[in-house]
C-alpha cells in the first residue's frame, strides 16, 4: 500500500484509523465473552420482578409502570447488540478492535504492530473459571494500554496468538 504525505511532510497512513468495517484480509481472535452479560440480564430480572409487582398492586398505574418496563428493556436490548458487535482481530496492520452498531458511533481502533510492546490478559479465579479475561494491548513506547478489553472469549489463548504473530512478524520465528 502506498503511503501518503499530507502538507506538513508528516506519513498519513489512513489503511486502519477508524474504518466503520472489518477489513476482509483480518483474522478474528474474539468477541465478547458470555460473561459480558451476565451483569445485564440480572439487573433485567429484577427490574421486570420490580415492575410485576408494581403491577400487581397498583394495577391503575399500568401505563406509567409499562413504560417504566419498556424504557430499559429497549436499553438492555441496545446494549446486547452493541456487546455481540465487539470484534478483535488482527491483520497486516495491527491488532484492532471493532465495535459499534449505530451508524455514528462503529469504528475500530487498536494498535499497529509497529508500535505494540506485548499483549497480556488478566487473570483472576473469576476469569479461570470462566475462560474469560481482560485483553490489554500495551504500546512500544509510551506503555500506556492501547487496547483493554474486558470479557473477552478465550483472552488468554488471544494474547498468546497475539504475542506470536508479533513475534514472526518481528522475525524472531520461523
Amino acid at each position: 500500500m502506498a503511503e501518503q504525505v499530507d502538507k506538513a511532510g508528516v506519513d498519513v497512513d489512513q489503511s486502519q484509523d477508524n474504518l466503520a468495517s472489518v477489513s476482509d484480509e483480518a483474522i478474528q481472535l474474539s468477541r465478547k465473552s458470555w460473561t459480558a452479560y451476565v451483569g445485564m440480564i440480572v439487573r433485567l430480572l429484577v427490574l421486570l420482578a420490580l415492575a410485576a409487582a408494581a403491577m400487581y398492586w397498583q394495577s391503575r398505574y399500568w401505563s406509567i409502570i409499562a413504560m417504566v418496563i419498556v424504557i430499559p428493556l429497549l436499553l438492555v436490548g441496545y446494549q446486547v447488540w452493541l456487546l455481540s458487535s465487539y470484534k478483535l482481530y488482527y491483520d497486516e496492520a495491527g491488532v484492532w478492535v471493532y465495535s459499534g452498531v449505530l451508524p455514528w458511533k462503529r469504528g475500530v481502533s487498536g494498535v499497529k504492530w509497529r508500535d505494540l510492546d506485548e499483549a497480556v490478559f488478566v487473570n483472576n479465579f473469576l476469569s479461570w473459571m470462566t475462560n474469560s479475561y481482560t485483553v490489554q494491548l500495551k504500546h512500544r513506547f509510551t506503555k500506556a494500554i492501547e487496547i483493554s478489553e474486558p470479557s473477552m472469549a478465550q483472552g488468554k489463548r488471544v494474547a498468546i496468538l497475539i504475542n506470536q504473530e508479533q513475534r514472526k512478524r518481528l522475525g524472531y520465528m520461523d
